[in-house]
């Protein structure tokens, strides 16, 4: 069979699809950009907020049509939106051949194959996490290695662990065979992934945590960058830090979710941080982390988020002046505590608050950028635009949510060049090579 497969959402559900595809291709099936020509398709689907679920909707619903018109005669559906809505989604959905829930992903050819309809598997969620071989999508040079999955942290607005279950981490002999087998394969840079990367290992019970998985990642041959996604403010340890700051292939780049300052909303949103505690952790890595860039995550329009709460966190956002920031619109999501709350502003005064935030952050961010004019900087070639220019990312730039670096000269996709920056532009530094990188 001809297969077109379409993933959305996270990182995370990323590794599953690279799963899921190496499992269809040794399986002797063939897998095809165009769903025009293909036998049969798979959405792996994520459900984490209102606009998430109707992007993989109408991507179902856009396949769908196909099977009335063209070759495509198998619908699969995967991941997160079978998972929350499993009692509903083929009754809602009929166009829909299978359905797989998150821990049943490795069941994907017996749900292409099949010909059973309204295929369905739902197996446990929380069930230690399959080590499958991988067809890896991003790159070239870099690649994303899931270290854990679930989550335990119950905050006020989030579905994940009810649809992921708990946390559950890898084996750190498992995780190190990968990164082996990703550097054989050019990986320059591992980008560890979970809901939580700091939490890694509390379920093993012995003392395994992300300090000691980082003393081995660090020796793996060929991995010269790995970026940590994401580090919840209460579990970074002065253990931690240190290794972080102490350790040269760990980029100095913290992505680091507090989600708002004001302490009211902080209850509200059950995290367990006041804002007295997450200025005085960002001053701790500045001083213990030399020039670390900080990158946070921030939700407004929370229930109980007034004109006060929001002039806070500009306060707070204009002290810190963080070089990487992202800003959410609160989206009320059944089953979660916030969802119930009282005192929520309308949608448009929220989106109203992300448009200021976004445009304060994106001074901060120019100003950040704009100070790395005139140096030599390294960057992970990955590959030419349209126009002819390499792009690239810094050590300061995360793929998807950071900008690119744009250059000329000699250089090789995925590999580093040295390149030399000159100007900053739609918020994009540009540069030219000087010297050629490993």
């Amino acid at each position: 069979m001809k297969i077109h497969f379409t993933s959305l959402g996270c990182a995370k559900n990323l590794i599953d699809s690279e799963q899921m595809l190496a499992l269809i291709r040794a399986a002797g099936h063939q897998i095809t950009a165009d769903p025009a020509q293909a036998d049969a398709a798979v959405v792996n689907t994520c459900a984490f907020i209102e606009a998430a679920q109707q992007e993989a909707i109408d991507a179902i619903l856009e396949l769908a049509e196909l099977k009335k018109t063209g070759s495509l005669k198998r619908l699969v559906v995967t991941g997160c939106l079978p998972q929350r809505y499993q009692g509903d989604i083929l009754k809602e959905l009929p166009e829909i051949d299978a359905v797989l829930g998150v821990g049943s992903f490795p069941d994907i050819v017996a749900a292409l194959e099949s010909d059973q309809r309204h295929f369905a598997r739902f197996l446990d969620k929380n069930a230690p996490l399959p080590e499958l071989d991988r067809t890896v999508t991003t790159g070239p040079g870099w690649a994303y290695i899931k270290i854990a999955d679930g989550c335990d942290n119950r905050c006020a607005y989030c579905v994940i662990p009810s649809i992921r279950g708990k946390y559950r981490s890898r084996p750190v002999n498992a995780i190190l065979a990968e990164a082996r087998t990703l550097a054989d394969q050019g990986v320059k840079e591992l980008i560890l992934v979970a809901q939580d990367v700091t939490a890694y290992g509390r379920d093993f019970h012995d003392g395994t945590d992300l300090a000691a998985l980082l003393r081995q990642l660090v020796l793996v041959d060929g991995i010269e960058w790995i970026r940590l996604h994401y580090l919840y403010p209460h579990e970074l340890t002065d253990e931690l830090i240190d290794v972080i700051a102490s350790e040269g292939k760990i980029v100095k780049y913290l992505d680091i979710p507090i989600q708002h300052v004001n302490d009211a909303i902080l209850r509200r949103m059950r995290r367990p941080e006041t804002r007295a505690f997450i200025e005085a952790l960002f001053d701790k890595l500045r001083e213990r982390i030399p020039g670390v860039a900080l990158r946070t995550s921030l939700i407004v329009g929370l229930p109980g988020e007034g004109e006060a709460e929001f002039a806070q966190l500009l306060d707070f956002l204009r002290a810190q002046k963080l070089p990487r920031a992202g800003v959410f619109v609160f989206s009320p999501q059944e089953g979660t505590a916030a969802a119930e709350m009282p005192d929520r502003c309308t949608a448009e005064e929220a989106q109203a608050r992300q448009r200021t935030v976004m445009d304060l952050q994106n001074a901060v961010m120019d100003e950040f950028d704009r100070a790395r004019v005139g140096s030599v900087q390294t960057v992970l070639c990955e590959g030419q635009g349209e126009d002819g220019r390499w792009v690239g990312r810094s050590w300061a730039d995360s793929p998807d949510v950071d900008e690119q670096v744009l250059f000329t000269g000699d250089a090789v996709p995925g590999a580093f060049a040295q390149v030399r920056l000159d100007a900053l532009e739609d918020g994009c530094l540009i540069g030219r090579v000087e010297e050629n990188g490993k």
